[in-house]
């Protein structure tokens, strides 16, 4: 069983690169990127984690905060404060633009 997971992980991880690759040269990466700014932009999601990077750096202090440990500290939570609706709105996208495509 162990080897089948390994390779389900590793076709997976393949597919991914694959399709990242496609997004890449056809554009449509940066076209995503674009309207994910947006969507997080309306739904308070940069406000909530700017306001959250403001705390950090007046809990540690301005002098001790590095540029690498800020974004390390931050980033799980960035990554949990994403709204659900904004992210299975993107993938919708991303699935849109698949289908779209003869090879995938």
């Amino acid at each position: 069983m162990g080897d089948y997971e390994g390779d389900k992980r590793a076709k997976d991880a393949q597919l991914r690169a694959q399709i990242n690759e496609r997004l890449i040269k056809s554009g449509e990466r940066e076209r995503l990127k674009n309207e994910l700014r947006k969507r997080l932009i309306e739904c308070g999601w940069r406000d909530e984690l700017k306001a959250y990077c403001k705390d950090v750096v007046r809990e540690k202090g301005l002098e001790k905060v590095k540029v690498d440990d800020l974004v390390a500290e931050i980033t799980p939570k960035g990554r949990a404060l994403v709204p659900d609706s904004v992210k299975k709105e993107l993938l919708q996208l991303i699935r849109t633009y698949l289908s779209q495509q003869s090879s995938f």
